[in-house]
């Protein structure tokens, strides 16, 4: 089945609790302020898009292509990213709240959380090399056997991260943040 091919077109203030949003290719939209709570995203193909304000708590995103997508703002709390579709899996986010979104075993490589809320995300065997982290809340943020190569904490706080767990070969934190690295040997440092 084909499904509709919708580009470049904002979807502004809708609400899709209730009505879901019609299965299609979605190519260089724009979703500004809409409603997704515990929708049922799963199954779409968003490229280029960009979603500014929404609210996506607990949406259903199984086998959905992100794919050069950019979240703003948005409200991503619960979200299982490692449902979508992890071949063609390219995400952007600025200013989000994924507070227990799971990102379990993705490739998200150079991927930017700039300002987010990543408080008990769980970004386990996930490979971010190179990511940025900058002004982001990682409090209980869940890191084991996750690659974090050249990936940039200098401005992150709250994070909790086992060096002997993780991969943090070239990672960046700044002189202050070091206690992150350190929680799990107990000792006190002043």
């Amino acid at each position: 089945m084909n499904k509709p091919f919708v580009a470049d077109t904002v979807f502004k203030q809708e609400d899709y609790r209730k009505t879901a949003l019609p299965k299609a290719d979605y190519e260089a939209c724009t979703f500004v302020d809409c409603q997704f709570q515990a929708g049922y995203l799963d199954n779409q193909n968003f490229v280029d898009c960009t979603f500014m304000d929404c609210d996506m708590t607990n949406a259903n995103v199984a086998h959905t292509i992100f794919n050069g997508v950019h979240f703003q703002n948005c409200k991503l709390l619960g979200v299982q990213f490692d449902k979508a579709e992890k071949g063609l899996l390219q995400v952007q986010f600025t200013d989000c709240n994924l507070t227990l979104a799971v990102f379990y075993g993705l490739k998200l490589l150079k991927t930017s959380f700039p300002g987010c809320n990543l408080s008990h995300a769980d970004f386990t065997e996930t490979d971010l090399t190179e990511a940025n982290f900058a002004s982001c809340n990682l409090d209980r943020a869940i890191f084991e056997r996750t690659s974090l190569k050249k990936a940039d904490f200098t401005k992150a706080h709250h994070f909790n991260i086992d060096p002997e767990k993780n991969q943090v070969s070239k990672a960046k934190f700044a002189q202050e943040g070091l206690m992150g690295l350190l929680k799990k040997y107990d000792i006190v440092v002043q």
